[in-house]
């Protein structure tokens, strides 16, 4: 076969311009860190890519799910202890008032500082946190309790998906704790202490009171399991994300050193390339006649 001057000429230029395409991948794998920076590169690490970066995307929501079950368990949890310091209150005025040593005067004195907590526990039932009400259940914009005392219709469960399939529920329901027969029974209680109603029967308060601080605190110990419950979900999220960036730097990251080395091989290559062509080109008859 009969080689030409024009063809050692177009295959020079050929292969100039596939080291050029490969001086060019190397230094966007350099600038970028990535060894994919368009599909064309190489399909099978990018549709691989898109799989792992959906994975840890989705693991950065379920985690933010949690910080959100966190705000409504952790806001719950300090209501109802609050709730709870109140009715002991209640409890301790009921225990002093059922001992026959005090006058009118002072079992009044009692009645307004019950109605104060009672206007105390009904703030609580009806706590707002970054706007909602967290007793409502999914009603956020409805006070769960009027101000006599009167449950609203309550919403249902907040439930929460904190893990694909798993969902929490991270309100508490306002009925289970600040119940219409708590507010009566303490209004009751009150209206005792303004009338002439014999001490010794206003020992009877203190038994209801124990049955709605027992409720509280099984709320709460409810509250707790779930709340356990969460932070194995946290821990386990944890891991699953060093996992999947672990697992989607391995697919998508360079090895910068091992870029380095071929974009220097590459360079040295060019350059004998180029000198090589220098010599491929013949001398034209204008060359002699300057």
């Amino acid at each position: 076969m009969r080689v030409t001057q024009s063809m050692l000429s177009n295959n020079m230029l050929k292969n100039l311009s596939n080291s050029y395409n490969s001086l060019g991948k190397y230094m966007d794998q350099l600038s970028t860190g990535k060894k994919v920076n368009r599909p064309s590169d190489d399909p099978v690490v990018a549709m691989k890519g898109m799989n792992y970066r959906t994975q840890v995307t989705e693991i950065e929501q379920f985690q933010r799910n949690t910080s959100e079950v966190h705000n409504w368990m952790d806001n719950s949890d300090s209501a109802m202890d609050q709730a709870t310091q109140a009715m002991q209150r209640l409890r301790e005025l009921a225990v002093q008032s059922s001992n026959g040593t005090y006058e009118e005067g002072q079992r009044e004195n009692i009645s307004n500082e019950v109605d104060q907590l009672r206007d105390h526990l009904i703030d609580i039932a009806n706590t707002k946190v970054n706007g909602k009400y967290i007793f409502n259940g999914t009603k956020t914009d409805v006070a769960p309790v009027t101000d006599d005392g009167q449950l609203r219709d309550a919403g249902g469960d907040v439930l929460i998906e904190v893990a694909s399939g798993t969902k929490l529920k991270a309100n508490i329901d306002a009925g289970s704790v600040f119940s219409e027969d708590l507010f009566a029974e303490i209004q009751a209680f009150s209206d005792s202490l303004k009338s002439d109603v014999p001490d010794e029967d206003l020992g009877a308060n203190i038994g209801l009171l124990d049955g709605h601080i027992d409720k509280v605190v099984n709320e709460r110990a409810d509250l707790g399991a779930r709340m356990n419950r969460l932070e194995l979900i946290e821990n386990r999220l944890s891991s699953q994300e060093v996992t999947a960036n672990k697992i989607m730097s391995d697919n998508e990251d360079v090895d910068i050193e091992k870029v380095i080395m071929n974009l220097t091989t590459q360079e040295s290559i060019h350059r004998a390339a180029l000198s090589a062509g220098s010599r491929i080109i013949q001398p034209t008859l204008t060359d002699f006649l300057r």
